[in-house]
């Protein structure tokens, strides 16, 4: 029965290891897709948009998810407010930096512009 137990956290503790292991690598990798990014709002580059999906791709299957920002309102548990802006109220105007997830836990925040409720008419 000791040796059962032992096994078993032994075995939980392996598979907590891998998966730091999986998060400091992939929060290493983010600022390389975060250039990728940024070359492909600054180019009509086909080779950059397939590099990205393929990178996302990769990503997806290790469980990392990019946070929904566009045209969502703007929640603190997975979003960092770097400006606001006219626009509805709390409402993400503008995307500055992707955040992602990984397994459900935020790794990374992402960054958005905000409405601050004033709207040009």
């Amino acid at each position: 029965m000791l040796i059962q137990n032992l096994e078993r956290r032994v075995a939980e503790q392996k598979s907590q290891w891998i998966l730091s292991a999986n998060k400091d690598l992939i929060i290493k990798m983010l600022p390389g897709l975060d250039n990728l990014l940024l070359a492909d709002k600054h180019t009509e580059d086909v080779g950059v948009r397939i590099a990205i999906k393929h990178f996302m791709e990769i990503l997806e299957q290790d469980g990392v998810k990019k946070i929904k920002t566009e045209n969502a309102m703007f929640d603190p548990n997975l979003m960092e407010a770097v400006s606001t802006t006219d626009g509805e109220m709390g409402k993400v105007v503008e995307e500055v930096k992707a955040g992602y997830t990984l397994n459900d836990d935020v790794i990374r925040v992402a960054q958005v512009v905000v409405g601050a409720g004033k709207q040009n008419n």
